[in-house]
């Protein structure tokens, strides 16, 4: 029996916060994995947090704490090895991201520009060491990247290793947004020049597809559509709970609780439907960073001057099992997010649990609600007709059903962490022109 293709699948430490990206490609290599694919998930930056079994290697490539020492102070661009290896400890990194870290796109330009620089900026060293160690050790036969922003290697690793590099594109582009000039322009061209080296590039709807092409001159032959995934199994308790509970009316809003998410937006919506019905309720999750806390203290306040303050509740990064006993409480979900948004991985997790969605009519979510007939869609960025629309769902309970039920269907069908991996494994066999693993041409 011949051995599968070796797949790295290099993602991006997100700094002790739970990441909808780091989460999905855990979730995406594990349903590979399960399909006889030999893959290796590598983090980069920091180690990765997520809610279930972590599928990476305990090694860090571009440690974040070595990588800001080199781009700040010229010295540790040249210090011994072996004080690298302390430096990119996943303890120590762990440590130092368990505290208050920002991460503004705003304060990162310079660094930004050089990581994507690659040998030309200021981490060159960190490339040569990660593509020896590819080259020498791992010697895979397809590198996957989780977004652009980590392609400062592609040119080496083409070079050096001469195989197939596809990226993900799964929000590049926001953060590129966030970036001041003259870091924005650079960056854009740079990433622009490292786009044209990859061999493909996969992402998760057509729109986005169409829009990030035109971000950064992508041709469209070049790329590939695969469902967003999840694992489900954690759903059903939440399903079954709906299912022999009574009618109720709360709000419900899981992702960072940050104004690019629209956190404010839900608030609004909550203490409009609030004034006019006294069974209402609101209960919020999701990351606080320490840059948005003044942004969250405000929301809390606009809550108790309302006089609602027994009828929300806001979790700060509650982890796997708090959150599902969250979604056990809501009837409706909302993340009316201001930016476009390339995925919406903790919609698509409601939608899994049964919850009908209301969400900002444009990015990936008109797609999302027409394939599943599993929520609303209301006007960007107005907390009114985001009201008006939840308020539509509170007052017919069996549409709201309807719709919940038609949104975990569609998951269960189309967008489970197998549907994923099934897809993503066959992009690879179709870019390394190879079969697919036994296991899987055995399941399927």
């Amino acid at each position: 029996m011949n051995s599968p293709p070796k797949i790295v699948y290099i993602t991006a430490g997100a700094g002790g916060m739970y990441c909808g990206s780091c989460i999905r490609d855990n979730a995406l290599v594990a349903g590979l994995e399960k399909l006889g694919w030999d893959v290796m998930l590598l983090p980069l930056y920091t180690p990765i947090r997520v809610d279930e079994e972590d599928r990476s290697v305990d090694q860090v490539f571009f440690g974040g704490v070595n990588v800001y020492l080199q781009q700040k102070i010229p010295f540790f661009r040249w210090i011994p090895k072996f004080l690298d290896r302390w430096l990119d400890n996943p303890k120590l990194i762990r440590r130092v991201a368990s505290g208050a870290v920002s991460v503004s796109a705003k304060e990162l330009g310079s660094m930004t520009y050089s990581m994507v620089q690659g040998e030309d900026g200021f981490q060159k060293k960190e490339v040569k060491r990660l593509v020896h160690w590819l080259k020498e050790v791992v010697k895979p036969d397809l590198i996957c990247l989780t977004n652009l922003l980590v392609g400062g290697s592609i040119p080496a690793l083409k070079r050096e290793l001469d195989i197939p590099v596809l990226v993900m594109l799964q929000g590049d582009d926001v953060f590129l947004d966030e970036l001041e000039e003259p870091w924005r322009g650079q960056v854009l061209e740079a990433m622009s020049q490292l786009a044209a080296r990859a061999d493909g590039f996969i992402t998760f709807s057509g729109f986005y597809r169409d829009h990030i092409a035109k971000v950064f001159g992508i041709p469209p032959e070049k790329f590939f559509i695969t469902p967003l995934g999840l694992q489900t199994d954690g759903s059903e308790a939440v399903v079954a709970s709906h299912e022999t509970g009574g009618e109720g009316k709360t709000l419900g809003y899981f992702a960072r609780l940050a104004p690019e998410k629209g956190f404010d937006l839900a608030v609004d919506a909550f203490l409009r439907l609030a004034a006019a019905d006294s069974s209402i309720r609101f209960e919020a999750g999701g990351w606080l960073s320490e840059k948005d806390e003044a942004f969250v203290d405000a929301q809390r306040e606009k809550i108790q001057r309302a006089g609602l303050g027994d009828r929300s509740a806001i979790h700060v990064s509650p982890d796997g099992n708090a959150k599902m006993e969250m979604l056990n409480r809501v009837d409706v979900f909302t993340v009316p997010a201001r930016f476009i948004e390339p995925k919406g991985l903790s919609v698509l997790e409601a939608m899994a649990c049964g919850l009908p969605v209301v969400v900002p009519d444009r990015g990936a979510y008109p797609e999302m609600i027409a394939g599943s007939g599993g929520g609303l869609l209301f006007e960007p960025e107005s907390a009114e007709d985001l009201a008006a629309k939840i308020s539509s769902l509170f007052a017919d309970e069996p549409r709201c059903r309807e719709l919940g039920d038609q949104a975990r269907e569609w998951v269960l069908r189309a967008n489970s962490r197998e549907a994923m991996a099934r897809a993503t494994g066959d992009v690879f066999a179709k870019v390394l022109e190879c079969s697919l693993p036994e296991r899987d041409n055995q399941e399927g």
